[in-house]
C-alpha cells in the first residue's frame, strides 16, 4: 500500500461523492497519471484505477471481480503499489482503487552508470573495443534544457551536435538503450562517449523520466 496513491484515491472518491456519480475523470480534473504524480514521489510507468458504488466493501469487491476490466486490474501482477479509499454516502459507499507499477529509484549518477554499462555491453555485442568515458561539462545542462522545454533537440543540444555525434532520448529504464543507439555504437570509428542525464517530471511525463544526451566522439 502506498500512502500517496491512497491520498489520490481519496481525493477522487471525494470528487465522485460531490458529483453524485461514478467517473474516472471529471471536467477540469487532472488525468489519473497526473493525479498519482502529484500525490507520490514514486516513478510509475503503469497505472490503473477501479471505481465502484456499492453497499459495503464485500459486495463492492465481489462486483469488481465480476467485471472483466476491473478484475484484470486487481489481478495484474505488474502492479506493485496500490492505494484505496472509501467515502460513505448514506447507506452506500464510493470506492476507489488506484494501482501502479513503481520503478526502482535511481539517483542521476546511478542512472548515468547504468547507461554507461549498457553502452559497454552494446560495444561488446558488436565486437568493438570499449569506449573511453569522458566528462563533458555542459552535457547535463543540455539534458536539463530538454527537460525544461519538455522536448528533445534544444539549442543546447544542437550546439553539442556541432562537435559530437549526439543521440537524445527519454527513458524510464536507464539500463536499456533506445533502438537507434545500437547502429551508432557499433561504429569502429568511435573512441569515447560522454553522458548528460537529467531526471524531471514534465507535462508529457507527469511521473518523471530520465532525459539523456549521449555524445559520441
Amino acid at each position: 500500500m502506498d500512502p500517496g496513491l491512497s491520498q489520490a484515491a481519496r481525493a477522487h472518491a471525494q470528487a465522485m461523492f460531490n458529483a453524485g456519480q461514478l467517473s474516472h475523470q471529471f471536467a477540469n480534473e487532472p488525468s489519473l497519471a497526473e493525479r498519482l504524480a502529484s500525490a507520490t514521489r514514486r516513478q510509475l510507468d503503469q497505472e490503473a484505477e477501479n471505481v465502484a458504488l456499492d453497499y459495503d466493501a464485500a459486495q463492492g469487491h465481489e462486483h469488481l471481480m465480476l467485471s472483466p476490466p476491473h478484475r484484470a486490474n486487481l489481478l495484474n501482477a505488474a502492479y506493485n503499489v496500490a492505494g484505496m479509499a472509501v467515502i460513505r454516502s448514506g447507506d452506500r459507499m464510493y470506492i476507489v482503487q488506484d494501482f501502479g507499477h513503481a520503478l526502482p529509484t535511481y539517483s542521476v549518477d546511478q542512472a548515468r552508470d547504468k547507461i554507461a554499462a549498457a553502452i559497454a555491453q552494446a560495444r561488446r555485442s558488436s565486437i568493438q573495443p570499449a569506449l573511453t568515458r569522458r566528462e563533458l561539462a555542459n552535457a547535463d545542462d543540455a539534458a536539463c534544457s530538454m527537460a525544461q522545454a519538455d522536448r528533445l533537440g534544444t539549442s543546447s543540444v544542437q550546439q553539442l551536435a556541432q562537435r559530437y555525434t549526439v543521440l537524445t532520448y527519454t527513458s524510464l529504464h536507464p539500463e536499456s538503450l533506445p533502438d537507434n543507439a545500437g547502429p551508432a555504437l557499433a561504429s569502429h570509428n568511435l573512441r569515447s562517449f560522454s553522458l548528460g542525464v537529467c531526471y524531471a517530471r514534465t507535462q508529457t511525463y507527469p511521473t518523471g523520466v530520465y532525459w539523456v544526451v549521449l555524445a559520441l566522439e
